[in-house]
């Protein structure tokens, strides 16, 4: 038996909100429509949803939320955004959001969890944000970094990662060993250009408040009064963590981002970063927050994709030799 459409007829009757919430073509529609699996129809302000009587339900209180944030043009990454927001965060309130101080007021966490993170960050000298990509675990680590030079509580910002995708290939790459790295920390730039503007970051990198290079000129420095952030622990050996932690200084704030299901090591080598998980899971001081599908802040498939992969690596495990 079919399920029956419910409908929504949005009110009062504004035909710009009603151009806002579709958006052109109808993307933002088709957005609503792939978040929660239904069809979407419409005829003026009424909207007639097809789907699972779950689903059609959520998706009505979806379409009346952001007809209500329609007063102003609604993109297609307001639309999803707050799709993981109505998703994570029904019936929360904001009151206990951890403020950060960078160029995009608005930014806070969209999932319980990223909330989590970013009070464990600011609560704790070392963080592990362990989850599969599109958690925002490090573009938050990144903005916790910023907030933090920005109300001086450190004197600069170290962001580094584990160049294991380029291995014994480096020496075949053109340039010299900065240009060779530089693809790998393309992330952590954009990131700060995105959270404090261009001009401001490459001033702040001629007077090295901020540094940006890979995990092995680590090796053998004491960083006091900085925020360092080590993206892609993963791929790290056990050696190479126990480098990194023992470098934090006085002063000093360390977060750890990295996911464990895409380790790029060679065959027969243990991750730092599961390693690490084990070793220093009940040590006072360290906070650990595991991201799960549901924490992915990208495309409404992303989430689905990463759940279809979990399930898939199940199967696999549970399967007899």
């Amino acid at each position: 038996m079919k399920a029956k459409p419910v409908e929504v007829v949005l009110s009062p009757v504004d035909n710009q909100r009603l151009a806002n919430l579709c958006g052109a073509l109808d993307e933002n529609l088709r957005q609503i429509e792939a978040a929660y699996d239904v069809a979407i129809a419409r005829r003026g302000e009424r909207f007639t949803v097809r789907g699972h009587p779950a689903q059609a339900a959520q998706t009505v209180q979806a379409l009346q939320h952001f007809y209500a944030a329609a007063a102003e043009h609604l993109s297609v990454d307001a639309i999803q955004l707050g799709l993981v927001e109505l998703g994570q965060l029904a019936g929360r309130g904001q009151a206990n959001q951890p403020g950060l101080l960078t160029r995009k007021p608005e930014l806070h966490g969209r999932t319980p969890r990223q909330v989590q993170y970013l009070r464990q960050i600011q609560e704790h000298d070392i963080t592990f944000g362990i989850g599969p990509a599109g958690t925002g675990k490090t573009y938050l680590a990144v903005a916790s970094a910023v907030d933090a030079f920005e109300r001086d509580q450190v004197s600069r910002i170290v962001l580094t990662r584990p160049a294991v995708e380029a291995g014994e290939r480096l020496g075949f790459l053109p340039g010299d060993l900065a240009q060779k790295v530089d693809p790998y920390l393309r992330p952590l730039y954009d990131a700060l250009y995105d959270l404090m503007g261009f001009d401001k970051v490459a001033k702040l990198f001629e007077r090295q408040a901020i540094e940006i290079a890979p995990l092995a000129y680590m090796r053998g420095r004491t960083l006091n009064h900085a925020f360092i952030i080590l993206d892609e622990a993963q791929n790290t050996t056990p050696e190479q963590m126990k480098m990194f932690l023992t470098r934090i200084g006085i002063g000093a704030k360390a977060v750890v981002t990295g996911d464990v299901t895409r380790i790029d090591l060679a065959r027969g080598m243990k991750s730092g970063l599961i390693e690490a998980s084990r070793i220093l899971r009940e040590v006072r001081g360290i906070a650990f927050t595991e991201f799960l599908a549901e924490d992915v802040v990208r495309h409404p498939l992303v989430a689905r994709i990463v759940t279809a992969y979990e399930q898939h690596e199940k199967q696999r495990a549970e399967k007899p030799a």
